[in-house]
């Protein structure tokens, strides 16, 4: 038997059980806390003064990425938004692990997209250690107001969710889904996407 000698901050970004109490997780969590007060007061300031914001706390942010305040994230440098990206009022992204959105993708308000899981027996999850599972979103993809994307998920280049749709498994390039949970729509010839 082996023992694990990484911190708990290193199993986190692994997608492995990790004790989220950890000081380290906490202090991190913290200072994302202080990042998103300034974040979610400048929703006046112009567009480049928020694209420095999110330089400051994400993973990578794409030319002309946006994101409208009030915005929320536990960490937000596992974060990696392409060019064009935009998010609407009120997005939720719990990033536990990683969360890649594509070049030129558009999410609506309310979006939320959840990497963190949980164990599913009992005696694990009493325990309280948690996991996650990474979510990326492909290039010019259209996500509708109030659709949640459940950890795991990978969501192909110009997919289209519709607005409240609950997303439990992947979507495929190009694929429409609907519903909870998001069924994929069949295509109509000569429908556009």
């Amino acid at each position: 038997m082996t023992l694990d000698t990484r911190t708990q901050k290193q199993r986190m970004l692994a997608g492995d059980l990790y004790d989220a109490g950890d000081a380290q997780i906490q202090a991190d969590l913290a200072a994302t806390r202080e990042w998103l007060v300034r974040y979610n007061a400048s929703l006046g300031a112009t567009s480049a003064e928020r694209h420095r914001l999110l330089v400051e706390r994400f993973a990578a942010v794409g030319r002309g990425a946006g994101i409208r305040p009030p915005f929320h994230c536990d960490y937000g440098f596992n974060i990696r938004v392409g060019e064009g990206v935009f998010l609407n009022f009120n997005c939720v992204i719990l990033d536990v692990v990683e969360v890649a959105i594509g070049d030129k993708t558009q999410i609506g308000p309310g979006v939320q997209i959840l990497t963190a899981d949980h164990p599913r027996t009992p005696a694990e999850r009493e325990s309280g250690l948690e996991f996650g599972r990474p979510i990326r979103i492909g290039r010019n993809v259209w996500i509708g107001g109030g659709a949640i994307l459940l950890p795991g998920v990978t969501v192909g280049d110009d997919a289209v969710i519709g607005a409240g749709s609950v997303v439990t498994r992947d979507v495929p390039a190009g694929a429409t889904v609907v519903g909870n949970p998001a069924r994929q729509r069949p295509s109509h010839p000569g429908a556009s996407r």
